[in-house]
């Protein structure tokens, strides 16, 4: 049978529950444990799927075609293995569940009520990934802070396994504030001592506080949380602002919150932790030979959440080309014709983001055609890559009116259209081309020589596609469609061979990127970025596509 350790916050929301729990499971996986994390999100939505970024940042897409959390790519990137539908759950995938059992008759006539029906179904959801073999720990994050109406059921759940599972089976991690208050000069445990109570009056006693503080934590200040929140004083954890979120699984280390685990949990069967390959990482992380700079044209350039995929992607890639990335966000609904010179200026490369809706459209098909104009390394993901074919179709095939029918309906030149399947669709959550499918690339293609085969998978989330009955017209133009799926013939990948670096893809490579696997693309983009940089404004127009693999 599997562990169990859950994962609280209180005090303030962002205090990083995701990034605490993927660095202590960064550990128990580097001892020799099998180890997954769960997210559960005390929002009624089903799932993110439906979400405004603006709401909750990205919507990351598991290999199953699961939309869910942005924290579960943390998971991934830390753990390098994949998540699934399974490890994300929702208050509104919980009562939809009991819901229809109720629907269904399976309570047998009895009142349905929040306990102990929708606990038993939050516990069953929380115990799910354990009962399948393949896990010595599972770590479970309840998302939102303790004190929030609509965590309760949540934290009544822990409660009840706290009470129904043994002892050594079970642990509670709290995640605190200890702000420091600089005209005081003095760090204050009064917040952390409410929040612990509040877990307290709801049932749930914490094992361990992991308190976030910009000072240290001196001996005293740990005594005393240890003293007033009723925990071991070795449970008190400090975790100081980090340069880097994958620098926390070292600064937990220095801190045996591991060790800790570990023995509150009973297991003895373990190895001393390699984190080589993680500290080389950090190493060329944090001490880069040279920079290049990356204009990200997006449109939720507000909210860095909303892009976090692709952020961690460049820091992946930047580590493995030893630069630094340095990201200018650049608002697509700003740009023109005639600033986009401005803007633009100084970049080394340029990658146009995913997306949905019309608002920025016409700003990011103006921001591709500098980058094909101007050779400078452009790289398209999904409606970017959607974009570099609008503009293309208008700017050099001749399709003045060129637009996907996304954005105009009435067009009568849809290179980009609804894909054929979606086109009855009326359900929007759950309904769009999602998780992973094959891509066959062509041989001597870009593609080929980033990715080193001509069999690929990667992950989908779209309704619109690549318009074939055009395909004849974009190839003998010059652009190619060098990746398409083996079934349906969509295009996934297109190209221009002689420009230095120009790809678009359908599909999203941030959301398989790991520390461990940086994604391909990222890593071949930044290499051109790099080579782009380094050379004179006379070099810059002569570049040939091959020096930059």
């Amino acid at each position: 049978m599997a562990k169990y350790i859950f994962v609280t916050g209180g005090v303030t929301s962002s205090l990083g529950k995701g990034i605490i729990a993927a660095s202590l499971a960064k550990l128990l996986q580097a001892r020799g444990l099998r180890v997954t994390i769960q997210k559960l999100d005390p929002y009624i939505n089903v799932d993110p799927g439906t979400l405004n970024p603006y709401e909750h940042g990205e919507c990351f897409v598991t290999e199953d075609g699961a939309e869910t959390d942005l924290d579960l790519g943390h998971y991934e990137r830390f753990l390098n293995t994949y998540t699934s539908q399974a490890n994300n759950v929702t208050t509104g995938k919980i009562y939809q569940t009991v819901i229809n059992k109720e629907r269904s008759g399976e309570f047998l006539g009895k009142t349905v009520q929040v306990i102990p029906h929708i606990t038993d179904e939050i516990k069953r959801r929380m115990l799910l990934l354990g009962k399948t073999g393949q896990f010595d720990i599972v770590i479970t994050e309840i998302g939102g802070t303790v004190g929030d109406i609509e965590s309760l059921p949540f934290i009544e759940a822990v409660r009840q396994l706290q009470w129904e599972l043994p002892e050594d089976k079970v642990m509670v991690i709290h995640l605190t504030l200890v702000p420091y208050l600089k005209a005081a000069k003095e760090l204050k445990t009064k917040p952390t001592q409410h929040s612990v109570k509040m877990l307290s009056e709801n049932g749930v006693h914490p094992d361990v506080l992991v308190c976030r503080t910009e000072e240290p934590l001196g001996k005293d200040i740990r005594r005393k949380i240890a003293l007033f929140c009723n925990v071991k004083q070795e449970a008190v954890i400090e975790a100081m602002d980090a340069s880097t979120i994958y620098e926390v699984p070292l600064l937990m280390l220095r801190e045996k919150l591991d060790i800790i685990c570990l023995k509150k949990l009973n297991i003895t069967d373990y190895k001393d932790p390699n984190l080589e390959k993680w500290k080389l990482y950090l190493d060329k992380l944090k001490y880069p030979k040279s920079k290049v700079t990356i204009g990200l044209i997006g449109k939720y350039i507000e909210l860095q959440d909303a892009y976090k995929s692709i952020l961690e992607s460049f820091i992946h890639a930047g580590a493995m080309n030893e630069v630094k990335v340095q990201v200018v966000n650049v608002h697509s609904e700003f740009i023109t014709d005639e600033n986009v010179e401005e803007k633009l200026d100084g970049l080394d490369g340029l990658l146009v983001a995913p997306g949905f809706g019309a608002r920025g459209i016409e700003g990011k098909i103006t921001a591709v055609k500098y980058a094909r104009e101007n050779n400078l390394p452009f790289f398209g993901i999904c409606l970017g890559m959607q974009m570099s074919v609008i503009e293309f179709a208008r700017n050099v095939i001749g399709l003045a009116d060129a637009h996907s029918t996304e954005m105009d309906k009435k067009t009568t030149n849809p290179v980009i259209d609804l894909m054929e399947e979606q086109k009855k669709v009326k359900m929007m959550g759950g309904t769009m081309r999602l998780g992973t499918f094959p891509c066959t690339i062509a041989e001597g293609s870009l593609a080929e020589k980033i990715y080193g085969t001509t069999e690929i998978t990667e992950r989908h989330r779209h309704r619109w596609e690549f318009n074939n009955d055009y395909l004849e017209q974009f190839e003998s133009n010059g652009m190619k469609a060098t990746g398409r799926h083996p079934e349906t013939g969509l295009v996934e990948i297109v190209e221009l061979p002689h420009h230095p670096f120009f790809i678009g893809v359908q599909y999203h490579p941030e959301l398989k990127s790991t520390v461990e696997k940086p994604a391909p693309l990222f890593v071949s983009f930044i290499a051109a970025a790099k080579e782009y940089n380094e050379v004179s404004g006379s070099q810059k127009s002569s570049l040939l596509r091959d020096a930059l693999i």
